[in-house]
């Protein structure tokens, strides 16, 4: 078996010959070398475009049919994990139970750093396991380092319960790497050294961005490049809906304001009562004979 990767060995672990001198530096300089650093990560994100296409079709397919989409991972991944989730509710409307995330130390690493937490794999496997994943599930473990043992613990235990599996890393991992789909971001090393929140965690950020967007445009929760499944929690978002029932349905702005509060303010559904001339419960039906999609639904009118 081949094992996991000396902390040494790893690119992200290297020292970065640009920065030797980063104490040295004045603020304008030192601003310019984490920008031109930086400029690596969308090259390194697009180099990995292939796989990550594939697990936005195992994330959708996973949602698709009543499954999870679930993401493990500690530190900072963990967090940027669990900022990707929590915004899938108000940007689409989807449920926060439909994308769990098994943060290593729970809630309270959220804001305060509990860097112990990821070192017990067992951990991973048993918050895999209170979750119930299995076989209609997908769960994502991320991993700057691909080698954190709370992720991968969390990952073997999904693919023994029968779930799909897929990784984030931002290092060549081992052959018996224990994920189906392998997202490698290879962003080098760091400007701070061993500090995977700069370039390493804003290419996992990104990732995790084209995951989610992917995923939810594939299941309908768009409408061409407009987010028609927002949730009106706010007034910019009040706002932003009504635009889109304007915009898309056709209506002048007291007619929009008129159909999303029959709607309970979901811009989808107000949509369909302005382009099809039902009423709020037919709308309904009409996008869940769809399976939600909206353009299905203008489509078959036309």
């Amino acid at each position: 078996m081949v094992g996991p990767p000396e902390l040494r060995d790893l690119a992200t672990e290297t020292p970065n010959p640009r920065s030797d001198d980063l104490d040295r530096l004045s603020g304008i300089d030192l601003a310019r070398l984490v920008f031109e650093e930086d400029a690596a990560v969308a090259v390194a994100c697009l180099r990995a475009a292939d796989v990550v296409g594939r697990v936005i079709d195992a994330a959708a397919d996973a949602l698709a049919v009543g499954g999870r989409l679930i993401y493990a991972g500690a530190g900072t991944s963990g967090r940027l994990a669990l900022l990707d989730a929590v915004e899938l509710l108000p940007t689409f409307g989807l449920e926060p139970e439909r994308v769990p995330v098994l943060l290593a130390g729970g809630r309270d690493a959220v804001f305060r750093a509990r860097e112990g937490a990821e070192d017990e794999a067992i951990e991973g496997a048993r918050a895999a396991a209170a979750l119930h994943v299995g076989p209609l599930d997908l769960l994502v473990g991320v991993t700057a380092s691909g080698r954190t043992p709370y992720t991968l613990g969390a990952l073997g235990a999904a693919r023994r319960r029968g779930a799909r599996t897929a990784a984030i890393v931002c290092n060549r991992v081992a052959e018996d790497f224990p994920a189906e789909m392998i997202v490698v971001l290879e962003t080098g090393p760091e400007v701070l050294t061993g500090s995977t929140r700069m370039k390493a965690g804003s290419a996992t950020k990104m990732t995790l961005n084209a995951i989610s967007l992917g995923a939810m445009t594939r299941l309908g929760k768009v409408f061409g490049n407009r987010m028609v499944d927002v949730r009106v929690g706010c007034q910019k978002l009040v706002a932003r809906a009504r635009g889109l029932v304007e915009e898309i349905g056709g209506v002048g702005g007291d007619r929009a304001a008129a159909l999303l509060e029959d709607a309970d303010g979901h811009a989808k559904t107000a949509i369909v009562m302005a382009r099809r001339d039902v009423d709020a419960d037919s709308a309904r039906r009409l996008l869940e004979a769809a399976s939600g999609r909206l353009r299905d639904v203008l489509d078959d009118a036309q």
